[in-house]
């Protein structure tokens, strides 16, 4: 019965809104001309007259293109790699996402640290996961370093710069940033290992944070900015297989690598994070006889 009444009521306002529309078209068209005779919204070429080319962007380069990779640097050399490192060291505490990451990180080891020993305990002595784990020391912060080392050198010197670039294309410019991010990685890494001095599992210095982790999470973090995600996730993979191994290997509490893990990906994306990831909005504008709705690409964050 509920229902029979519900679509009589709709059928009745149906009928009801298409007679009322059809008198208020009738009784609206004057007004309605009036207004687009004053207000048009075009996004036609533009010409010198309608637009200040130092203020406001052509509509057909605000196009937002959702594969934008990072640009290229104009200069990739040994000064630009020393300028732009001190640079991270500075930007990085400035970042909000710096500290997202390194609370997110702090409470993920806080809460990982009562059972410290209960996981390496459970780790150990299985011969199964011994083998599987056992490259996982040989991928942190040596063989992270070698590789972005490497893309540097060969994109820079062996193969061919992109026009309007000094020795610099893709391959180069993802080893300058991979290079970049293992030495602040690794500086704050061990930073903070001689300042909290926390024992590893086997009685020696230094466990907390974990530097593998922290290694190839900070790779993973710029190779996702550079390829996307898709092409992080092999990446994310060997991150997180490398700070499992750690444990296995009775190197490093549970607490050292998630928050490892935590530190390598600010670091990361500090390295990346000038490159920003592009905003847009619509902003409209007044021009002579009318108006126009533009679609402005916003500053990096």
């Amino acid at each position: 019965m509920l229902l029979k009444a519900t679509a009589l009521v709709a059928a009745f306002v149906a009928v009801s809104g298409e007679a009322s529309a059809g008198q208020q078209v009738t009784s609206l068209a004057p007004t309605a001309d009036r207004f687009a005779s004053s207000v048009r919204v075009s996004f036609d070429q533009p010409d010198e007259r309608r637009f200040d080319s130092e203020l406001i962007t052509p509509p057909q380069q605000l196009k937002p293109d959702p594969q934008e990779k990072p640009p290229l640097p104009q200069h990739t050399g040994f000064a630009a790699l020393w300028h732009g490192t001190v640079a991270d060291f500075v930007e990085f505490p400035q970042r909000r996402s710096t500290w997202a990451f390194l609370a997110i990180g702090a409470a993920g080891a806080a809460a990982a640290h009562p059972a410290d020993q209960a996981v390496n305990e459970r780790l150990q002595g299985n011969p199964t996961a011994a083998k599987f784990f056992a490259p996982g020391k040989y991928l942190g912060g040596g063989v992270q370093v070698a590789a972005g080392v490497s893309m540097y050198i060969v994109g820079r010197y062996v193969l061919p710069a992109e026009a309007g670039t000094a020795h610099t294309n893709k391959v180069a410019h993802l080893g300058f940033d991979l290079v970049r991010a293992q030495i602040l990685t690794q500086a704050l890494t061990y930073g903070i290992k001689v300042s909290v001095r926390r024992d590893r599992p086997t009685g020696e210095c230094c466990s907390f944070p974990s530097g593998h982790a922290s290694a190839t999470f900070a790779t993973a973090a710029v190779i996702e900015r550079h390829l996307g995600y898709r092409g992080a996730i092999p990446t994310l993979a060997i991150a997180s297989y490398v700070a499992i191994s750690r444990l296995h290997d009775n190197r490093h509490y549970l607490s050292d690598v998630v928050f490892g893990a935590a530190l390598g990906t600010a670091s990361g994306w500090t390295v990346v994070g000038r490159h920003g990831r592009s905003n847009y909005a619509f902003v409209p504008v007044r021009l002579p006889g009318g108006a126009a709705i533009l679609l402005v690409k916003q500053g990096h964050s």
